[in-house]
């Protein structure tokens, strides 16, 4: 058998877009196969048309020969195709052992035994190396933890073809190397992997073919020993691309934020202190868990702070909720877009504007439609938003543009400082360019951002300075002309 999954000539159209357009995709059995192409390129569609979550419209697909057509994800599930999405869709409010097992419940006359439960669901996470509590709430994991439970379910239906979407968007290096060392148990059991990354090293690290997709068309499969980064971007965005980041340009000029001896009253951050000056952007690393989005989400009233002041060009002010922080000009772009960044029922107006409701009132109170059509037409356009219409859901773009929309409507509402937390996480190598080239436009107007990434090159390539963390307290500070992923790492884990 030469391959294992045989997707051909499929073709997948929603209203006003064809999404797919006799696209193809092969997959040797215990092999890699990387699945590549900028945001709306198609992915996603292509790899829910396998999982029947969408119902192509043309096109075969054959599983070790046999064709199929899953008519819902269990029928893929029960036929040894599993799928971890890059957006986690999980039960927050329950344990982990009813996430893994959750529509197949071990039972004996009707009864669950959780004894089974518990007991498989640790074998499991022993054979795969994951130290998670089974019996805790899921909520109170970290985003890399439930990826990793996600990954344990996802291999537990013993799948004969495994999908991950962006696995690694919110894993460390160590996490992203115990992936690995995950997928390559898996292949050896002879399992196909389809991997979808836009972290090109990850790619040609892990892949044994890569197939890279281009507005929803076949483009290219070839091994992925005979591919260079370069040659991967130029078919994948249709030009060249030399640089990976935009200079950065603009001066630095004076103190606009300082925050002193900042403690959450519900999170594990203490005695954090720092500045931010006009025409700076800042970043924050560190390993997961060490206290960089608690602090973005503290500084923005969404967690309760317990001490600690925060004063902006010199004035100090006060932030109990979100509406004070936005009122004194600071804008949260969240880590999960799909839990708290999108309204995914809305349309692209709807989110895109919603930040900026006062602007919109006219003098008797009603919204002028006409301005916030105006302001979505240049959300759309200037991130390059890949849409039939800003009328359309939200949900039904890929997760790239989701991000640029939810980018497109802080920048509508004209902030001083701008918190971006993982503001590039999923989104392709052409799109993140252009995110840069804002964030650095942002930075040449004299506004102040502070970045939070996990990927070293990205905030290595376009931060001024450079705030570690470690264990919720701040491990050490970095100046650009100083950076090394080295000095960053051993400060990471100073307090762990």
């Amino acid at each position: 058998m030469e391959y294992i999954l045989e997707m051909n000539d499929i073709v997948k159209t929603f209203p006003g877009v064809k999404a797919l357009d006799h696209a193809q995709l092969r997959v040797r059995p215990g092999t890699v196969h990387s699945l590549m192409g900028e945001n709306g390129a198609g992915k996603s569609t292509l790899m829910k048309c396998l999982f029947g979550i969408y119902h192509k419209d043309e096109g075969t697909i054959r599983i070790e020969g046999q064709e199929v057509n899953f008519t819902d994800p269990k029928n893929a599930m029960e036929n040894g195709v599993a799928m971890v999405h890059q957006e986690l869709n999980q039960a927050l409010k329950r344990s982990v052992l009813d996430n893994i097992w959750l529509g197949r419940y071990p039972s004996r006359f009707g009864i669950v035994s959780e004894k089974k439960m518990l007991a498989d669901t640790q074998k499991l996470f022993a054979d795969l190396g994951i130290n998670v509590d089974p019996t805790v709430i899921m909520s109170t994991l970290s985003v890399a933890q439930r990826q990793m439970v996600e990954i344990a379910k996802a291999v537990s239906y013993n799948a004969k073809i495994l999908v991950l979407d962006e696995p690694t968007s919110s894993l460390t290096t160590p996490e992203v190397d115990h992936l690995f060392r995950i997928i390559n148990m898996l292949r050896d059991r002879g399992c196909g992997i389809v991997y979808i990354s836009h972290k090109m090293a990850e790619i040609l690290a892990i892949s044994d073919e890569v197939t890279i997709m281009r507005d929803g068309q076949f483009i290219s499969t070839d091994p992925a020993k005979d591919l260079t980064v370069e040659e991967i971007i130029r078919r994948m965005v249709g030009r060249e691309l030399t640089n990976m980041y935009p200079p950065l340009e603009g001066e630095v000029g004076e103190e606009l934020l300082r925050v002193e001896h900042l403690k959450a009253r519900y999170q594990k951050i203490h005695d954090i202190s720092f500045t931010l000056s006009h025409g700076e952007i800042l970043g924050f690393a560190g390993l997961v868990g060490a206290g960089r989005t608690e602090v973005l989400e503290t500084l923005f009233g969404i967690d309760e702070k317990e001490g600690g002041d925060i004063f902006l060009d010199g004035e100090k002010i006060r932030i109990d909720n979100t509406s004070d922080a936005i009122r004194h000009g600071l804008a949260l772009l969240t880590e999960e877009r799909r839990a708290t960044g999108i309204f995914g029922g809305l349309s692209i107006l709807d989110n895109a504007c919603i930040a900026n409701m006062r602007q919109y009132k006219n003098r008797v109170g009603l919204l002028s439609d006409k301005k916030m059509i105006h302001d979505t037409n240049w959300c759309v356009d200037a991130m390059r938003v890949k849409t039939p219409s800003i009328r359309t859901p939200i949900r039904s773009l890929s997760g790239g543009n989701q991000q640029k929309v939810i980018l497109g409507r802080w920048l509508l509402t004209e902030p001083k400082v701008l918190l971006l937390d993982e503001p590039t996480r999923g989104i392709d190598v052409g799109a993140k360019y252009e995110i840069y080239q804002l964030i650095i436009n942002l930075k040449k107007q004299g506004k102040g951002v502070i970045v939070v990434s996990s990927e070293l090159p990205e905030i290595m390539g376009i931060c001024d300075r450079i705030i570690v963390m470690s264990g919720g307290k701040i491990a050490g500070e970095v100046t650009r002309e100083n950076f090394s992923q080295e000095e960053i790492m051993t400060l990471a884990a100073k307090y762990v």
